[in-house]
């Protein structure tokens, strides 16, 4: 993928913003989880720049993108706000559009239910991570039913997130940073069927992996322990990947009551479906884009 690149300055920062198509046409913006950078996105880009002004960014402390150092400073507050100062920057004029994964995911759905993304965001495609918010109140409503079902429910998603202890803990660094690249790359093959690639990850991955466990420091339990809930009139496409081992079903079922207008759509594949399958994850986003009534 021919990326243009351009820097975003937030407060103490700088964001390595990447572009491609052309600027007049609806502005995509992608955002990556852990422990990718924009480099997650090129296959996925690769099927919609011929349509669309497409974004991607490596989010702070990862890739490209200057590092805040302290672990607060990988709040999701910041995180959305980095997203709006990227919104800002490529499509000053225009609302854009949203594709996110994994933790980039968890940044935009705190954007998206900020009162500032009413005609800032025309739609959000996303895939793999939920809303802190919503999963929270899930939970207190599952404790609070004694029902089997809902706890049961609760019990096997918290043994899918149980890798989440180690990344908080201090074994964190020492756990993740065994990885290399080429580990990191048979571990997707093996557990995704995901052939490795060069255009996949950038050089900073062994970095990353281990500069990334602050996002989950600074948000895991006082996330899941707030008791907000928040709305959003933002049209959202859920693509739910069945296969993954790391988000359940009630995970992303517990935004439907916040979310006016919610579509889910079933892809048969892991947790890494831009990897696996750039074209479909393209397609589904661009079909739900263009459907999006809009004068973006």
């Amino acid at each position: 993928m021919d990326w243009t690149r351009r820097t975003v300055t937030v407060p103490g920062l700088e964001l390595a913003v990447f572009e491609a198509g052309d600027r007049r046409r609806r502005t995509v913006i992608m955002v990556h989880g852990w422990p990718d950078t924009h480099h997650l996105w090129n296959g996925v880009a690769e099927h919609l720049v011929d349509k669309f002004h497409v974004v991607a960014y490596d989010t702070r402390g990862m890739g490209e993108s200057s590092d805040p150092i302290a672990v607060d400073g990988f709040s999701l507050r910041f995180l959305a706000d980095d997203f709006f100062a990227v919104a800002d920057e490529v499509s000053p004029d225009r609302p854009v559009h949203v594709l996110a994964h994994d933790w980039g995911s968890v940044e935009v759905w705190e954007a998206v239910c900020r009162p500032e993304a009413e005609g800032r965001i025309s739609s959000f495609v996303s895939m793999s991570g939920p809303s802190m918010d919503h999963v929270s109140r899930w939970m207190r409503g599952a404790v609070r039913s004694r029902e089997p079902g809902p706890i049961g429910s609760m019990l096997k998603q918290a043994a899918a997130s149980s890798y989440m202890a180690v990344f908080v803990s201090p074994l964190g660094p020492w756990a993740v940073g065994r990885f290399d690249r080429d580990r990191w790359e048979r571990f997707l093959q093996r557990t995704e069927h995901i052939d490795p690639a060069p255009e996949h990850h950038g050089h900073t991955l062994p970095q990353d992996m281990v500069s990334g466990l602050r996002i989950y420091k600074a948000n895991v339990f006082n996330r899941l322990s707030s008791s907000g809930h928040k709305r959003t009139s933002v049209p959202v496409l859920q693509l739910v990947a069945t296969k993954d081992r790391a988000i359940t079903r009630p995970l992303l079922d517990a935004s439907k009551q916040w979310v006016d207008n919610l579509e889910q759509v079933e892809l048969p594949y892991g947790h890494w479906v831009p990897l696996r399958r750039p074209d479909l994850v393209a397609a589904e986003a661009a079909r739900f884009i263009e459907g999006t009534r809009t004068s973006s």
